[in-house]
């Protein structure tokens, strides 16, 4: 269970801040931070004084993605059973990330130093992002999984460039080309990122909560009917499948055998698939 250090709550005026706080990992997600995630973001909601909820990350980086070392360590329990068995839990992920997309409050993601797999997703899923130019945003170094991460990016930038990331295993992008492609709402000087997100979000807050909520539910809404939620559970099964075939096996293994640097070395020199 989380102790609630794992991600800090504060609020200023009618700003909410909830801090990813585990900089020794650049902020990558354990179970036990998700949990916290979660209950942060229903303190802000429960806070009638906040109307607008900002994510950030502590020390260098919003967060790094998951915690694969966890896995290294044996510090992380990891419950596959089988394919039917882990669908059910990617379909449970699903539905964490739609609770940001569907959250009564606005939510804005401020991006700095790294924002890479399952942070992507979260960003994905927050109703601003606001990136530095000088911000890494990308997806996993090893191929532990697929048809996930990539098709909620492909909403934002395009199917084409959304498979050039997805068959690109470790590919990053910069802040401004994050911008540019329309994956985040602007890029900025790192130097002005937290100035510009608190100017943002302030003129956000000049109006109600009630009216921010139905403005929000009013755009999530065309993005429903569109298929955004059927797409998104479409993915998450694809993962699950790939989850099972005998090249995710042979990374686990690598990774438990050379650690998580030692495999994206091989990987890279092409000496491990």
């Amino acid at each position: 269970m989380a102790d609630g250090t794992e991600v800090l709550y504060e609020r200023e005026g009618r700003l909410a801040y909830l801090t990813l706080n585990r900089p020794e990992r650049l902020n990558a997600f354990s179970p036990e931070q998700w949990d916290a995630l979660e209950a942060a973001l229903a303190k802000a909601n429960g806070d009638d004084e906040a109307r607008v909820i900002i994510i950030r990350g502590a020390g260098r980086a919003f967060s790094a993605g998951a915690d694969v070392r966890q896995r290294e360590e044996g510090s992380y329990t990891e419950h596959r059973g089988d394919v039917v068995d882990d669908v059910i839990r990617l379909h449970e992920s699903v539905d964490r990330y739609l609770r940001i997309w569907n959250n009564p409050k606005p939510v804005i993601a401020q991006v700095h130093g790294y924002c890479l797999g399952v942070a992507s997703q979260l960003a994905v899923m927050c109703d601003v992002t606001v990136i530095a130019e000088d911000a890494r945003v990308g997806v996993p170094s090893v191929p532990l999984g697929g048809g996930y991460i990539s098709p909620m990016w492909g909403w934002l930038i395009g199917p084409k460039r959304a498979k050039e990331m997805s068959y690109t295993v470790g590919g990053q992008i910069d802040g401004k080309t994050a911008s540019d492609w329309g994956w985040a709402n602007r890029a900025v000087p790192a130097a002005e990122l937290e100035s510009t997100v608190r100017e943002m979000a302030t003129r956000m807050a000049n109006l109600p909560s009630k009216f921010l909520q139905l403005k929000k539910s009013s755009i999530n809404r065309q993005m429903d009917i569109q298929g955004f939620a059927t797409a998104i559970r479409t993915g998450a099964e694809i993962d699950a499948l790939l989850h099972f075939t005998d090249t995710t096996d042979l990374v686990r293994g690598s990774i438990r055998e050379k650690g998580l640097r030692g495999t994206i070395e091989a990987f890279n020199a092409g000496e491990l698939l």
